[in-house]
């Protein structure tokens, strides 16, 4: 039956308070939302004592406040005159920050083991083959992606983590600082905190993968050793909505791909995922992310396989906007830290067992690893492998991406007991996703890829108490991607669940499996479960969602649970988005010449009668000789082909002509013209696809001269911005300066005279302080110039103090300054010499 919806909701929403729990930490900062600019916002923090720290990533009217008199981390909200701001009128959301706990995934050593680092290129077996044994896995087909050409360059990622060394010497020469931001310290610096245990190895770690430096005879070599990497130091403190949306929406229109390999505790009783702030940010990157294209997000599955957890219980992999990315180990099998679940698109090689090899990366203070573990891991690989296909195809949206990979991964040798062959034809398997990455399939894909068709997206809430109900949908969905299940439960023990959902197909999904350790009374309010499984299949017909409750002895049989109620949500597209368009003959016939002996052997024909029917509305005064706008003998409008092709009467004529009002005639423009005026080279409104119109002279050439670059969506060469001298993909994204300009990663910035130095807030040449005739960069709460009769000096604050107020041992080279009386300066423990 059809059914029809209105909702009408009215909503006075002034605050949105966190719900106290169990191990809550409610800290200092605020996510607020004030209309009306900066300005208004600076008022009100001031009014209420704040501090406002400024906009949150790209969330417009969103702020971010603090309130120093506020216990930095307290077990409940405490109240006060601040508390006030929640019923100020010019403040429409606030909402106090709690720490979110975040791990990062990789695999703790067994501190009992000992193992040595001896990182060469010969030991990336994941890569590369030497001997070609049974132990030798390169299914990844990366070197021959290389082989093709295809190395990153010009594709800029991110690694969302606790900090990368920015100065390693495997990742300075691909480092952007463009691309980086310390959200934790809030500063540009996004290198990690040392501390004497590491523990701030893993953002250092994971970039290595994408974008060490290939032929440096250093460490390791990046999937896309030719690209631009930058790090977002922001799990090395407090973890909140307001951190994560932050680091989310740092530049959105300059980073191609976030890579992440954290998420909330993969103890196996956790439900968590990402706040209304981070939701927002997720959103805006994929809409506004890329120039419109959307940013790409790509998250590692979880690492709770031991503790029996479902990645579906995580928020963020289980998002349709992020590329949930497993591991195998070198033989196949499932890693004993794996968890499964149905949003995992694909997989990569990682760790396993303690005698199966893992993964060589750089490593924190300049060194190298080749024990890289988790899911950690892979995440970074398929950032590294999108990053090539980017290079291939700099028009991939976010999801023609996920569209790549479902169609060029494979099931190969990965083990797994629950592979099947959906109704679409692709293998998919809980464990793997639809396999492991082929970076030359993705490349050689990307090189010829159509831009999917758009997105349409149907929501269908059954009646409660209804077991069978067919719903008519007002967006067509036809062909399915994603499909999301909303569900509103409650239970008295969330770990006997098992829920299935089951295509019109036939294709069974398993959204939940039982979790042994969540023994949580909360049941699930209002979680979305998402599956990749059904994709490519037809939308249409019965859905069966399958609840199983395995009732266990940690409860009471008695109190059963009960679904209050579900919404299932259809992602996809209205047509097939892998069929390819036909052909167009505009007016034109195939004719097939019968042999000789068909023509003999054919019947006499009787004598065609005259046609007295009629006519086209294009044929003109002198008829036709059938019903169509071909058997015409004059038009009304304009004639398009040629005798030896036929000709049609048409209103307008086709791409590749013009309209010759004196002749009625459709005439061909000159090649490469999709558009023109006339027949000469110079009379081209638009060009066929790979060609693009020069505005300086209107022709169609293949490479825009130089100040200017290809602008694919509307086939023109656009000119660079006047810093520039050529740029590539978008006006301010440079690759050469103008006089006067240099290059920082891919932006030109002024080259700033004596005494002044490059301000990356402002984008301008400001002045240093008096004292110094050249200098990096001006930071008053970090560095005091102070002027002697004799030498000067420098002496720094934190970071280089140490816990007992001495100064550390550096090198003036290393802390970068020159003065007006120059001395080579070295500092030690406890004494300042020259």
């Amino acid at each position: 039956m059809a059914f029809f919806l209105l909702l009408i909701i009215v909503t006075v929403l002034r605050i949105e308070s966190v719900a106290p729990g169990p191990g809550n930490v409610y800290t200092n900062h605020w996510a607020v939302r004030i209309p009306g600019g900066r300005g208004q916002a600076d008022r009100i923090a001031a009014k209420y004592g704040y501090i406002n720290f400024g906009q949150i990533g790209s969330l417009e009217d969103h702020y971010h406040f603090h309130h120093s008199r506020v216990v930095r981390r307290a077990a409940y909200s405490l109240k006060g005159p601040h508390s006030f701001i929640h019923m100020d009128p010019e403040v429409a959301w606030a909402e106090q920050q709690v720490v979110k706990p975040r791990v990062k995934r990789y695999v703790q050593s067994d501190p009992s083991f000992i193992h040595f680092n001896d990182p060469k290129w010969s030991n990336m077996w994941y890569i590369h083959c030497n001997d070609k044994s049974s132990r030798c896995r390169s299914e990844m087909n990366i070197l021959a992606a290389w082989q093709r050409g295809y190395t990153g360059k010009n594709v800029v990622v991110t690694i969302l983590d606790d900090g990368i060394e920015r100065n390693h010497p495997d990742l300075a020469q691909n480092y952007d600082h463009l691309a980086s931001y310390d959200v934790n310290g809030n500063d540009h610096d996004p290198t990690p905190r040392y501390d004497s245990r590491n523990e701030n190895i893993h953002g250092t770690r994971c970039a290595g993968q994408v974008a060490a430096v290939a032929n440096n005879s250093h460490c390791a070599v990046g999937i896309a050793y030719n690209v631009r990497i930058g790090g977002i130091r922001m799990l090395d403190g407090d973890v909140t909505d307001l951190v994560e949306a932050m680091s989310l929406g740092i530049r959105p229109d300059y980073i191609d791909i976030y890579s992440a390999s954290w998420g909330p505790k993969d103890d196996g009783k956790t439900v968590d995922g990402p706040g209304p702030l981070t939701k927002q940010a997720f959103e805006q990157g994929i809409n506004k992310g890329r120039k419109g294209l959307g940013s790409i997000f790509v998250w590692a599955s979880g690492n709770g396989g031991r503790q029996g957890d479902h990645c579906s219980c995580d928020g963020y992999t289980s998002s349709i906007y992020t590329i949930s990315i497993s591991s195998t180990t070198e033989n196949g099998n499932k890693p004993w830290y794996l968890e499964v679940c149905s949003s995992i698109i694909a997989t990569t090689y990682s760790s396993g067992e303690f005698n199966e090899r893992k993964i060589v990366t750089t490593d924190l203070r300049h060194r190298c690893t080749d024990g890289h573990t988790g899911t950690s891991v892979s995440a970074p690989i398929v950032a590294g492998i999108i990053a090539l296909a980017l290079e291939a195809n700099l028009l991939l949206t976010w999801r023609d991406v996920q569209h790549l990979l479902v169609k060029t991964s494979r099931p190969v040798h990965l083990k797994a007991d629950d592979w099947k062959t959906n109704a679409a034809g692709f293998r998919v398997s809980h464990l793997y996703g639809f396999g492991l990455v082929d970076a030359e399939a993705m490349v050689l894909e990307a090189m010829k890829w159509r831009t999917v068709p758009a997105q349409h997206t149907c929501s269908h809430t059954p009646e409660r108490r209804t077991r069978n109900e067919t719903a008519i949908l007002t967006q067509h969905v036809a062909y399915l991607e994603h499909v999301v299940v909303k569900v509103l439960i409650v239970h008295p023990r969330r770990g006997d669940l098992e829920i299935n959902l089951i295509s019109p197909s036939g294709t069974r999904s398993q959204l939940l499996a039982n979790r042994l350790f969540d023994s949580s009374n909360e049941g699930f309010r209002n979680w979305e479960f998402m599956t990749v499984h059904f994709w490519g299949e037809r939308a249409e017909g019965t859905w069966t969602l399958e609840i199983v409750d395995s009732l266990s002895k940690l409860r009471n049989p008695e109190v059963l649970g009960n679904l209050k109620e579900w919404t299932l949500v259809l992602h996809g597209t209205s047509q097939n988005p892998y069929q390819p368009s036909s052909a167009q003959h505009s007016g034109s016939r195939m004719v097939e010449i019968p042999a000789l002996e068909e023509i003999l052997e054919e019947p006499e024909l009787e004598e065609e009668d005259e046609y007295d029917g009629p006519c086209h509305s294009e044929c003109g005064d002198q008829g036709c000789d059938g019903p169509d706008s071909d058997h015409c003998l004059n038009c009304v409008h304009f004639s398009s082909g040629s005798l030896k092709s036929g000709r049609t009467c048409v209103s307008h004529c086709p791409l590749g002509h013009y309209e010759d009002t004196a002749s009625r005639r459709c005439r061909r423009c000159y090649k490469g013209c999709e558009r023109c005026v006339a027949r000469s080279a110079g009379d081209c409104l638009s060009c066929r696809r790979g060609l693009f119109l020069n505005t300086l002279n209107s022709s169609c050439i293949d490479t825009c001269p130089p100040g200017y670059f290809a602008d694919e969506n509307q086939r023109q060469c656009l000119k660079c911005h006047n810093t520039c001298m050529r740029c590539l993909r978008y006006a301010d994204r440079c690759t050469a300066c103008s006089e006067g300009y240099s290059l920082a990663g891919m932006t030109c910035v002024p080259e700033c005279t004596n005494g002044t130095f490059f301000h990356l807030e402002e984008m301008t040449c400001s002045p240093c302080q008096s004292s110094c005739r050249t200098c990096t960069e001006l930071r008053q709460q970090s560095l005091n110039t102070l002027q002697t009769q004799g030498p000067l000096f420098l002496i720094y604050s934190p970071p280089f103090l140490a816990s007992n107020n001495s100064l550390l041992s550096a090198t003036a080279a290393e802390q970068a300054t020159r003065c007006k009386q120059p001395r080579l300066l070295a500092w030690s423990s406890g004494n300042v010499s020259s």
